[in-house]
């Protein structure tokens, strides 16, 4: 006779089931652990999620006493699917430790795939839950690419702001769409058809973004070798295309044949045929490709296939294309310098990567976080006397409003800057303005800076960040030759501190 769950616990399996789909980025999932572990929200992460699984450990241990230990046991769909569910999320978590640790030895070993030999006991469990060979293969794989996907964005872009956290929640679900449940039923398999385009100002990590998608595709498991098809460490390649020039581009992108062009020696594999089906291309600073070359990427992206130069045979391209710009995009559509439909074929997904002086604006602690990261990595350890040391001198010495227009990249150099001289001097474009000795925001307090000079002031921020008038203009509603003439003013009457 087949059996049933009971109203209880097809209530407690059901939280399960969201738990596994959950976004783990994500508010929602902390919700669903703490109304499965009944501790309450301000409980460390880490005791809630202990709590969970002891309890799913548990409610298997009862299913198994009773003999309802197999999915086929139950009579209805439902049910079959709740047990599996809960069956996932204890395994998963089971063996998050050793996928973990093969992550971190595989990151180390670039050159080759390593074996991993403990899958034979993940894949045992799956089989004595009653998944068939090709599931329990299937599921192995899912799990660790959600390992991975989930190391390289929390380790990679960290931050307390609701910027950064939006951050990582969008990147999840570029990797596994907002279904993940979905993704996992054959979506996993077209990936690539969704490309992604990474804006943001220079410094802020578009490159970390990328290489998190990236290292995160799916990888099937290959039994008999015991290692996973592919090196996650190597599916992922980047170009930055502003270091090219037009003639060299175009063999950088697609490769060449030997004789092709003058200087072809001999024949070169082009990033498109170095790409793996399970990786992703990075082309940064796609902004300043030309026109033809958005016309060959364009044709690349839409048919998948593209010929080396100097070559009529057709190569399929396979793997995903991530692309990313500092650039305003929107104004070199209206100027044409970037195509239309380049632009809407890149944009599968559209990703933002918040600037510091935003971060740190939504949370202060913020930037104490990012010393603290940023000196590890330099330093090779961990010292918090040292990151406070740092942190007071640069903010003595920039003070708390230095709108770090270098972002990230800049914080890390003047980080260096302090090891080595026990001091730091900012940007001069990113230096505030001063009126009568006073900072911008003194200077409003005391009401000592009038509508005129708070609108050149404003103007002289937009077209630092911007570039052109007609950027300017378009933000603040003024006329060009006004935001010019204001330009004018805050140079003339403004003076770096």
């Amino acid at each position: 006779m087949k059996n049933i769950l009971s109203n209880q616990e097809r209530k407690l399996f059901t939280l399960f089931s969201r738990a596994i789909f959950a976004n783990p980025f994500t508010p929602e999932r902390r919700e669903i652990d703490c109304q499965i572990s009944g501790l309450p929200a301000n409980t460390p992460k880490e005791k809630i999620l202990e709590q969970v699984t002891d309890l799913a450990a548990e409610q298997i241990i009862n299913l198994q006493n009773n003999g309802r230990q197999t999915i086929t046991a139950f009579a209805k769909d439902a049910d079959r699917e709740l047990v599996k569910n809960l069956y996932l999320f204890h395994i998963f978590h089971q063996f998050s430790d050793i996928l973990d640790r093969h992550i971190l030895a595989q990151s180390s070993e670039k050159n080759r795939i390593i074996k991993f030999n403990d899958a034979t006991d993940a894949l045992l469990a799956l089989k004595n839950f009653d998944f068939t060979q090709t599931e329990s293969l299937h599921y192995f794989a899912l799990f660790f690419q959600m390992r991975r996907a989930y190391f390289f964005i929390q380790r990679s872009l960290i931050g307390y702001s609701s910027a950064m956290m939006q951050l990582r929640a969008q990147l999840w679900h570029n990797i596994f769409t907002c279904d993940i449940n979905r993704y996992t039923q054959g979506l996993w398999r077209r990936m690539e058809d969704f490309s992604t385009l990474l804006l943001g100002e220079t410094g802020t990590g578009k490159s970390l973004a990328a290489a998190a998608i990236g290292r995160s595709g799916y990888i099937p498991f290959d039994q008999e070798q015991s290692c996973f098809k592919d090196n996650f460490a190597t599916a992922f390649v980047s170009r930055n295309l502003s270091q090219y020039s037009e003639q060299l581009i175009e063999s950088e992108l697609f490769g060449h044949l030997k004789g092709a062009f003058t200087g072809a020696i001999k024949s070169h594999q082009g990033i498109f045929a170095m790409c793996s089906p399970h990786g992703a291309i990075f082309l940064d600073e796609i902004g300043d490709t030309t026109i033809p070359i958005q016309i060959k990427l364009l044709q690349v992206l839409q048919e998948r296939i593209f010929s080396p130069v100097g070559s009529l045979e057709e190569k399929r391209f396979f793997g995903r294309v991530i692309a990313a710009t500092n650039r305003p995009l929107e104004e070199m559509r209206r100027n044409g310098s970037f195509r239309n439909d380049f632009y809407f074929r890149l944009s599968s997904d559209i990703i933002k990567i918040p600037c510091l002086r935003e971060r740190i604006a939504e949370s202060p602690k913020e930037l104490t976080l990012l010393i603290d990261f940023l000196l590890t990595r330099i330093t090779g350890h961990r010292d918090k006397h040292l990151a406070k040391t740092v942190q007071r001198t640069i903010t003595t010495k920039l003070g708390r409003d230095y709108p770090w227009n270098g972002n990230v990249r800049e914080l890390e150099q003047c980080i260096r800057r302090v090891l080595l001289n026990n001091s730091c001097s900012g940007d001069q474009s990113s230096m505030q303005t001063t009126f009568a000795g006073l900072s911008v925001h003194q200077a409003i307090d005391k009401g000592e800076m009038n509508a005129t000079e708070l609108t050149a002031h404003y103007c002289s921020v937009l077209y630092q960040k911007h570039t052109t008038y007609q950027a300017v203009s378009r933000i603040t509603g003024l006329d060009w030759r006004t935001v010019k003439r204001y330009l004018e003013m805050a140079e003339k009457n403004q003076e770096p501190i």
